[in-house]
């Protein structure tokens, strides 16, 4: 089968294309011949060595496809189910096994590429909404990244549970894509000569001087001293990503300073520990996307052969919505 390599820690030129040995499914596992790939931040971190990997390995944990083979121990899963994943090493891939835990069942009216596109990104923002720092009925949260993959998901699922959303974006059409999934104020960063200053004083116009109540951060390095300087007493900060660098050490006494504020860096796996929770969040996404309540945007689709392509237009912030890889 022909895989996504990364050859040793760096950018994207360490990435190969290469032909390995067919995975067997192994016990617990399932072989899936992956339909799509899922492109993420995470993956270029441990390309990048951000995240620490063994090199070379096989690129990516996210995808769809069907079933083609099933280990033993594995009795709910079977040959020929469509099923999606999020956590799965070496997804860049023709065919991936992925451990029976992490297959989601993917039901009919949902397309391989819309199961891709929607897992890891909408598992994240259904945790960080409902559990991290549930979003209440007039709540104001302000989300970075507003028209990326965790952006535009989030922000759809927000507003209907009464929340006022306001984003940040890059660009005129990043703004629009915004709006249409639900936020009510758009704050283009590009146009902001300081950041960590402009930023928390226009959303402070904005409520009324009182700050939000949440901030959802994906972004790190950049927006973190504006993303605090942005909450209001008591208000949480929900650090999920870091797609512009790790946040240096940080003194936790300025959370205090701030007006008790709370921090924290939340991570998918500690909000799916059990298949059962990993089932539920997944079917409330399914149901979402089946009523016509989530609209799931694929921004860009790439061979596999031009994984390296994928990831200069994903770290270089050239993408909306979701990135994938057709093997």
């Amino acid at each position: 089968m022909r895989a996504i390599r990364a050859t040793a820690a760096g950018g994207p030129d360490v990435l190969s294309l290469d032909d390995l040995p067919a995975p067997s499914p192994a016990s617990g596992e399932v072989l899936v011949d992956v339909a799509a790939a899922g492109v993420n931040f995470i993956d270029t971190y441990r390309r990048s060595g951000v995240y620490p990997m063994p090199y070379p390995h096989v690129v990516g944990s996210e995808g769809a496809g069907r079933v083609v083979a099933v280990g033993d121990g594995v009795d709910d899963l079977a040959v020929g189910d469509r099923v999606a994943w999020s956590g799965a090493a070496g997804s860049y891939a023709e065919q991936v096994a992925v451990p029976a835990r992490e297959a989601v069942p993917v039901p009919d009216g949902v397309d391989d590429d819309v199961a891709a596109a929607l897992l890891l990104q909408g598992l994240t923002a259904h945790y960080l909404v409902t559990s991290t720092f549930p979003v209440e009925q007039g709540q104001d949260v302000l989300l970075h990244a507003g028209a990326g993959g965790v952006g535009l998901l989030l922000t759809q699922l927000a507003v209907p549970r009464g929340a006022r959303v306001i984003t940040t974006v890059g660009s005129t059409e990043k703004e629009e894509l915004s709006r249409a999934a639900g936020a009510s104020d758009v704050i283009r960063y590009t146009e902001l000569g300081d950041l960590t200053a402009e930023l928390p004083a226009l959303v402070r116009d904005l409520t009324g001087g009182a700050g939000v109540h949440t901030v959802f951060d994906g972004v790190g390095r950049s927006t973190f001293e504006a993303s605090l300087a942005s909450l209001r007493p008591r208000g949480g900060l929900a650090l999920f990503g870091a797609a512009s660098g790790p946040v240096p050490p940080f003194d936790p006494q300025r959370l205090n300073a701030g007006g008790s504020l709370y921090l924290t860096r939340p991570s998918l796996g500690h909000y799916v520990a059990t298949r059962a929770e990993l089932l539920d969040r997944a079917g409330d996404l399914w149901d979402a996307v089946l009523a016509g309540r989530l609209d799931v945007r694929i921004g860009a689709t790439f061979p596999l052969a031009d994984a390296a392509d994928a990831h200069r237009a994903l770290e270089g912030r050239a993408t909306t919505g979701k990135v994938l890889l057709h093997p």
